[in-house]
């Protein structure tokens, strides 16, 4: 890309850059480029040979050519047009009433529109008053409501300084201000002194701001107590343009310290190490809060793997209780008789026992989730003639070891649960044939 122009449209307006063309140019001339509002007469103020920051290499455009005598006749036909349009807008909001300040005017270089710059203290219906200025004048209307500091830029004016306002003379862009830049720079907060014309902060606070910043830094905290090699100081105030500090010591005595010589006195905070010790509990403390977390989630985790081992523990430990005989213990027990959904008894115990005699009773309906309804009772057997065929005893089944066995729960409805499950007295077993 060849050399960039900064051109400016009007004299207290932005600059714009466009990329030179084949013909010689010198600050100062005018000269003719095309824009999105159409084409525009320019003054070049300014010459570069790379991209400004706040430009796009992409929206430079070339410049057209250079004005000649006749566009600079033109130029002033339109000044003398946004006189009188102006003349003739104010007449208007007199006219309508409005609550409205007109500002400047505005005609682009080919008349395809005209600006109307205007301040007001809140949004205004001014419809009716572009009715009249497109009425008037036959082509595009526009009325741009602009604030105090834009006014001030476009009538001037002299600030507290006695020089002609940084926002006529060179100011394009206006920085944010706040009072906390005069603070930072030791400025009586006295509005009439640190106000401009516009009555808002004035724009020359900013300009500095930078150097207070990049000072404040490099100093220590104002008001606060440090321990150096000579004794405890207390740190009053600062000085940019001396760079150096004023700090009261224990005898009541103010002195000036450069910036220099204040890192060789290693001052430190008193509390110092206190903070070092609270900021070594809190780590301390949020590491213990996030193991307890972690057993608390553990824990819950074994607490459900107890519960449901609990109850399936109950519920084979009452199925063994209604299946055992009345009278008969639990370890003298060598074989458990379990009715199947067809009624066949099924046996199980050691291979070398002999299956026992008659069946045991069936299970106890409402025992365990997975029973069957319970059947009509049976007729009771007859009673045996021969009291030599009684059963035998069984021998003990080592099967039901583990599932007598109580299980402790952390969980106390579910110890309470099991508790009356054992404690459920047990039916009488009735006595079947197979």
């Amino acid at each position: 890309m060849g050399l960039i122009l900064g051109i400016k449209f009007r004299e207290y307006g932005q600059i714009y850059y466009f990329e030179k063309s084949d013909f010689e140019v010198a600050i100062g001339d005018r000269v003719i480029v095309k824009t999105d509002q159409g084409q525009g007469l320019g003054t070049i103020v300014s010459e570069r040979d790379d991209v400004p920051e706040e430009a796009e290499a992409d929206e430079i455009k070339p410049v057209h050519r250079l004005a000649t005598s006749e566009d600079l006749e033109r130029d002033q036909e339109n000044e003398l047009l946004a006189r009188e349009a102006r003349q003739f807008c104010v007449d208007c909001i007199r006219s309508r009433d409005l609550d409205m300040k007109l500002v400047d005017v505005e005609v682009y270089f080919d008349r395809s529109k005209i600006v109307f710059y205007f301040t007001a203290p809140a949004r205004i219906d001014f419809r009716e008053l572009v009715k009249d200025l497109v009425k008037n004048y036959r082509t595009r209307i526009e009325l741009r409501q602009i604030g105090v500091r834009h006014e001030t830029q476009m009538i001037g004016a002299v600030g507290n300084c006695g020089m002609v306002c940084c926002c006529r003379q060179f100011l394009r862009t206006f920085a944010p201000v706040t009072i906390k830049m005069a603070k930072e720079q030791n400025l009586f907060l006295n509005p009439a002194k640190i106000s401009g014309i516009c009555g808002r902060l004035l724009c020359c606070l900013s300009y500095e701001q930078e150097n207070y910043e990049e000072f404040y830094r490099a100093c220590p905290k104002l008001g606060k107590k440090y321990q150096t090699v000579d004794g405890p100081v207390k740190v009053l105030r600062a000085n940019m343009f001396r760079n150096s500090i004023a700090v009261l010591t224990e005898t009541n005595e103010e002195k000036e310290i450069p910036l220099e010589d204040w890192e060789q006195l290693k001052p430190s905070r008193p509390d110092q190490a206190k903070q070092d010790a609270a900021r070594a509990a809190a780590k301390r403390a949020a590491r213990e809060a996030e193991l307890a977390a972690e057993e608390a989630s553990e824990a819950g985790t074994d607490d459900m793997t107890d519960a449901g081992a609990e109850e399936g523990a109950d519920a084979v430990s009452a199925e063994a209780s209604a299946i055992i005989p009345e009278g008969v213990a639990p370890e003298e027990l060598a074989a458990v008789g379990t009715e199947s959904e067809n009624g066949a008894v099924i046996e199980s115990g050691p291979e070398d026992v002999e299956n026992v005699q008659g069946t045991a009773p069936a299970v106890e309906a409402g025992n365990t989730a997975e029973a069957a309804p319970a059947a009509e009772p049976q007729a009771p057997a007859a009673p045996a003639q021969d009291a030599a065929a009684a059963p035998e005893k069984p021998a003990k089944d080592t099967r039901l070891a583990p599932l007598r066995k109580p299980v402790k729960s952390a969980d106390p409805s579910a110890r309470k649960t099991s508790r009356g499950r054992r404690k459920r007295k047990r039916r009488p077993s009735s006595g079947g044939e197979d």
